[in-house]
C-alpha cells in the first residue's frame, strides 16, 4: 500500500469538490479500491501502486478541465474516469475564458472582438469609448486568460483616484480600505471570472495587484498584464509615468471615456494628450468603442445618445455666440 498526495493548485477546491462534497463522493464511488481524503486543496489517496497512479492521472485531468471551464459536474467526472472525452461544454465562438460557474465570457460586439485581436498583436492597446461598452470587462478577461495560460505571472490593475464630482472625505481604516471605493469596479469584474477562494489567494500572494495610479511610480512591471482603467482622469504627467512602467514580457491595456472627464476644468486629460502624441508610434493599437457596443441595460444606450445630442446642442450654441460676438466687433 502506498500514499499519494495531490495538490490542486490550479482550481478552487469549492468548485472542484462540488456542493456538499458531492464530486468527492462520486469520485470515491468510482474508485472503490482506494481510500481517499480531501481537505483544502490537498487530496490524499491510499492503495496499491497501479490504482493510486490511475487515480492521480484522472484527478489531474479533472483539474485541467475544471481550471479551463470553472465547473465540474457528474457527467464530466464519469466521462474522464471511464476514459472518454468530456463533451458537456458546448464549444462557443469568441470565448475568452469561462468565468465563475462556467459562464462563457466572450467578445460580444465587433469592437470587443477587435480589442481581443489588438491585445494579441500589440504590447500596448488603448480602448476608448462610452460607459457600458465592455472595455474594462474584456480587458480584465484577457488578463485573466493570460494568467491562467501561464503567459504572465501577475495581473496589475490601476485607476486614478479621482471622484466623479463627489468628495468622499475622510475614510476610516487602513490604506486598502481608503482606496477600495475607487477600485470596486475592478473587483466586480474579477469576481465574475475567478472563484472567490482562488481570487483571495491571488490577491494575498500579489499575483493580482490592484492599486491607485500614484502607487505605480518607480516600478518596472514585467511578466504581467497591466490595465489602467478610467485613464481620461489621468494628468499628462501621470499617464506618461504609467506608460513608461512597461517591462519585459508585459502587455498594457489603457481604457477610458473621453466624455466623462472628472478632472478640474483647468487640467488637460492625459489620455487626450497621449492619443495625439502616440498616434503614429509603432506597436500601439487603438480600438474605438461606440454606443452600439453598449451591453448594459438598454436604457444606457439611450442615455448616452441623449447626452450626445445635448452636448452637440451646447457646442452649437457656444459656436453661435462666438460668431455673433465676432460679427458685432466687425460692425464696430
Amino acid at each position: 500500500m502506498i500514499e499519494r498526495v495531490i495538490i490542486l493548485d490550479a482550481v478552487d477546491p469549492v468548485t472542484f469538490y462540488g456542493v456538499n462534497n458531492v464530486n468527492v463522493q462520486l469520485i470515491k464511488n468510482l474508485f472503490p479500491k482506494v481510500r481517499i481524503a480531501a481537505r483544502g486543496n490537498v487530496m490524499k489517496v491510499i492503495g496499491d501502486e497501479k490504482e493510486t497512479e490511475l487515480f492521480e492521472a484522472k484527478i489531474k485531468q479533472l483539474e485541467r478541465y475544471c481550471a479551463e471551464y470553472n465547473q465540474l459536474n457528474e457527467e464530466v467526472i464519469i466521462d474522464v474516469v471511464k476514459g472518454d472525452e468530456p463533451q458537456t461544454v458546448k464549444p462557443q465562438e469568441n470565448v475568452i475564458i469561462y468565468g465563475v460557474n462556467g459562464k462563457p465570457i466572450t467578445g460580444r460586439t465587433p469592437n470587443q472582438k477587435r480589442l481581443v485581436e489588438a491585445f494579441v498583436k500589440n504590447d500596448l492597446t488603448f480602448a476608448l469609448g462610452p460607459a457600458g461598452s465592455g472595455k474594462t470587462y474584456v480587458a480584465i478577461a484577457l488578463a485573466v486568460k493570460a494568467l491562467k495560460n501561464k503567459e504572465v505571472k501577475k495581473i496589475i490593475l490601476s485607476r486614478p483616484a479621482v471622484e466623479a464630482g463627489e468628495k468622499l472625505g475622510f475614510l476610516p481604516g487602513d490604506m486598502k480600505d481608503k482606496i477600495d471605493p475607487y477600485l470596486q469596479p475592478l473587483y466586480d469584474a474579477l469576481q465574475d471570472m475567478i472563484p472567490a477562494v482562488k481570487l483571495k489567494e491571488y490577491m494575498e500572494s500579489n499575483v493580482i495587484q490592484i492599486a491607485p495610479l500614484a502607487f505605480m511610480r518607480g516600478r518596472t512591471l514585467s511578466d504581467a498584464v497591466i490595465i489602467l482603467d478610467e485613464a481620461q482622469n489621468t494628468t499628462t504627467h501621470q499617464i506618461k509615468m504609467f506608460l513608461t512602467r512597461l517591462g519585459m514580457n508585459a502587455k498594457m491595456i489603457v481604457t477610458g471615456d473621453m466624455t466623462q472627464i472628472d478632472l478640474p476644468a483647468s487640467q488637460t486629460s492625459g489620455l487626450v494628450q497621449a492619443m495625439d502624441i502616440l498616434k503614429n508610434v509603432e506597436g500601439i493599437a487603438r480600438v474605438d468603442f461606440n454606443k452600439k457596443d453598449i451591453v448594459r441595460h438598454k436604457l444606457v444606450q439611450r442615455i448616452v445618445e441623449a447626452y450626445e445630442k445635448h452636448d452637440e446642442k451646447v457646442r452649437k450654441a457656444a459656436a453661435d455666440r462666438k460668431q455673433e460676438k465676432a460679427s458685432k466687433k466687425e460692425e464696430v
